[in-house]
């Protein structure tokens, strides 16, 4: 079904459930080895715990290096092109770590799978927006985002799955399958088009760094990069903290919690944005996300992890989608490439940050103490927001 046979009132066309599987194959990857890497390089190669974090970060920092550049670029190339070329790269790395015998190789691979993946997740984010109604935004984009959400509790239990049950080469070719999925899926997708101007043409190859980070999305990133830190904390160190406390069960019971509060949220908080605005949604899930946060820090026992779950899932589960919608629609309409890329720049920047800062206050606060560090950043991240986005009693007005 081509673009133009769709009904531009409608929210799910064929395009739409495309986008949203396509997107699902490649998230899916990224956990599935995301959650596994680290431990693989040690095994494999007897990496040193340094050398282990790189081979799974090195994946990020190409995706970071690739965000850079590829919504600057994004209508230049075409949005199909862009996204059917960094998905057969993508396929391609995910192939690659099987016959790979050495560290710095595979390290290599990661890198390059990475600007792979942020590039084809540039792409289809910010092509995303064209296929949603203007005023389902909201609505839209978190339905966008369950993809996101199911390959966050399926990723990594198939990846334990898969490591203990058969090995990592079975990880692997599991990991090649689903990105020639994507690759498949995407080939099918029609994504809406934008020809570049002829000023845009003439700024092209200008490097300036308003050329490369879009100053409309740059305030509601900026509160992405504090809540991408304090995600970090939970996402690195939550199965370290619950093995030190004798939970071992209580990581996976927490990330099957989150996921199922994510998915529930998504679908109704979206409406909520659309119908009440911004701040009805944004404010409510900061505090949640502070709540998960303090009990965690708090936890005596599995029950209080999983309730932990449920309200870290609530608050940042639900922040993200909101937060982007808010960055594509501050954004001018030829700018939306650029203001996704520097939306999930700075996440991903807070995410790959978060880590190293955070091991340097483990050892001075323990785990319990870190996360009631973060409980307080996030809270204070409400006056952040106030200051750029909330005091505007924003309330969203589409066009038509």
């Amino acid at each position: 079904m081509t673009i133009e046979d769709e009904d531009p009132r409608r929210l799910w066309t064929g395009n739409f459930v495309l986008a949203i599987a396509t997107n699902l194959c490649m998230s899916m990857v990224f956990y599935l080895l995301m959650t596994s890497m680290a431990l693989y390089a040690v095994d494999r190669f007897g990496a040193s715990d340094s050398a282990a974090g790189l081979a799974s970060s090195a994946f990020l920092i190409g995706a970071l290096v690739a965000r850079i550049f590829a919504g600057k670029f994004l209508d230049f190339v075409g949005r199909r092109r862009m996204l059917a070329l960094s998905l057969a790269v993508f396929v391609l790395m995910s192939a690659l770590y099987l016959p790979v015998t050495d560290l710095v190789l595979l390290i290599a691979v990661r890198f390059v799978h990475g600007v792979a993946f942020g590039t084809g997740n540039t792409a289809i984010t910010a092509s995303v927006i064209r296929l949603i109604p203007s005023a389902r935004r909201g609505e839209g984009i978190g339905y966008f985002g369950i993809s996101s959400t199911l390959s966050t509790a399926a990723g990594p239990f198939l990846a334990v799955l898969l490591a203990d049950r058969a090995d990592y080469s079975a990880l692997f070719w599991f990991s090649a399958a689903c990105s020639l999925v994507g690759l498949v899926l995407a080939l099918f997708l029609r994504l809406p088009e934008r020809a570049p101007t002829a000023e845009e043409r003439k700024r092209m190859w200008r490097w300036r760094p308003s050329d490369m980070v879009d100053p409309s999305a740059l305030p509601i990133a900026t509160l992405m990069l504090v809540a991408g830190f304090a995600y970090s904390g939970v996402l690195t160190f939550l199965g370290s903290y619950a093995a030190a406390a004798e939970l071992p069960e209580a990581t996976g019971g927490f990330f099957l919690v989150y996921a199922v509060v994510v998915l529930l949220a998504r679908l109704v908080m979206g409406r909520i944005q659309d119908s009440r605005g911004d701040n009805a949604v944004v404010y409510p899930t900061l505090l949640s996300f502070a709540l998960g946060l303090l009990l965690l820090g708090a936890a005596p026992n599995a029950p209080v992890v999983l309730v932990a779950g449920a309200f870290v899932g609530f608050g940042f589960g639900a922040l993200l989608p909101s937060a982007q919608a808010i960055a594509v629609t501050e954004a001018p309409a030829h700018r939306v490439g650029t203001a996704t890329s520097t939306f999930y720049l700075l996440l991903d920047a807070g995410t790959g940050l978060g880590p190293l800062l955070l091991g340097l206050l483990i050892p001075v606060a323990g785990f319990p103490g870190m996360y009631t560090v973060l409980a307080g950043v996030v809270l204070a991240s409400t006056l952040l927001y106030h200051a750029v986005h909330g005091r505007k009693r924003y309330v969203r007005r589409f066009a038509a």
